[in-house]
């Protein structure tokens, strides 16, 4: 039967998925569960997995006709996604992380936005959760304004609008394709650099604070740190590439690191009288920066709820997302991100 122009558009899933055997069946359930009326598909761009991903994506894909693979030897995030992006047969993208659930009715609004609206690309508002412990920890620094910045599909507030990029993102596959699709010489940071390149193509990039996707972070310190410092050395490339059409709350981590050194550095010539008289209460001003991080991270924390142990594992969880950020911001600055890797997602 020919299709009308009232029919749906078909919607195109795609997902790299990498050492994701603790998520990934969630992640797919969700998908199948958006009741969109519409034809979809699921392209699973496949890395070389070591923990039993692969087995589960073989029994998801021989279960249902509609998932279906494409190999991502490299590893690399924006390949998988391009690979998939390919290999889809509908007009309609929608990304999906193996580490997220769709909401209920997820693709239904989105695709509405999208004919609404206009836009290119489109996004929600991520909500991370946890299981108990540290992951819990990490998903309310998250999910606080405090945490991340208060970037917009960040925030508790959203106002729904024209946006500097789009969590995930739903999105129109010739346009992506006119614009050559994600960066592939980008491992972090993939998502916000294919948005500037739509806005300055002159394509709206909107944000739904109803569309809501929930998130499961890393859930331990280690890999935590290791996320977070890979995520920084390839915003510093992009502030390397783009200058100053960065955000200005992207400088933030890295100069908090610089003057948490200096404070460091300080402190033994306080303490053994090199630096004395009034210019030595000048140089003093250094601590007050990292001091008032501590207060203002204590009264994060204290807001959050919980007991002690939880305050204490916020503040861990938030001054590790901060740190290696910047430490790792100033590394890709200075050098660029060369071959730098989430090892995150590759290691135990």
């Amino acid at each position: 039967m020919p299709s009308t122009p009232d029919d749906p558009p078909g919607v195109s899933y795609v997902m790299p998925v990498l050492n994701e055997a603790d998520y990934l069946e969630a992640a797919v359930a969700s998908i199948v569960a958006q009741d969109y009326p519409g034809p979809w598909e699921i392209v699973l761009a496949v890395g070389p997995s070591t923990d039993g991903t692969d087995e589960i994506v073989a029994r998801l894909a021989a279960a249902d006709d509609r998932i279906r693979t494409v190999h991502n030897p490299g590893m690399d995030i924006p390949i998988g996604l391009n690979r998939a992006i390919e290999a889809s047969r509908h007009p309609v993208i929608v990304r999906v992380d193996a580490h997220t659930q769709l909401s209920e009715g997820y693709t239904l609004r989105g695709v509405a936005d999208l004919t609404r609206t206009g836009a290119a690309s489109l996004g929600g508002i991520m909500v991370a959760t946890g299981r108990p412990g540290f992951q819990a920890a990490v998903a309310r620094a998250y999910n606080s304004r405090f945490g991340l910045g208060g970037g917009a599909y960040h925030g508790e507030h959203a106002v729904e609008g024209p946006a500097e990029s789009a969590y995930m993102g739903i999105m129109r596959r010739d346009v992506i394709r006119g614009v050559g699709g994600y960066d592939e010489s980008l491992r972090r940071g993939e998502d916000w650099e294919l948005n500037y390149r739509l806005r300055e193509a002159g394509h709206l990039v909107w944000l739904d604070p109803l569309l809501r996707v929930t998130y499961w972070p890393r859930s331990t310190w280690p890999k935590l740190a290791r996320q977070f410092v890979a995520t920084g050395i390839w915003r510093g490339e992009l502030v390397r590439r783009l200058g100053g059409r960065n955000p200005l709350r992207f400088f933030a981590p890295p100069v908090l690191v610089a003057n948490v050194v200096v404070a460091i550095v300080f402190i033994p010539l306080h303490a053994t009288g090199v630096f004395h008289g009034w210019w030595g209460w000048v140089l003093a001003l250094a601590y007050v920066p990292p001091v008032l991080y501590l207060g203002l991270l204590a009264a994060a924390a204290f807001r959050r709820g919980g007991d002690l142990v939880d305050w204490l594992r916020f503040a861990l969880a938030t001054a590790t997302m901060h740190l290696s950020w910047g430490v790792g911001f100033i590394v890709g600055v200075i050098r660029g991100a060369r071959d730098a890797v989430d090892t995150s997602r590759t290691e135990s």
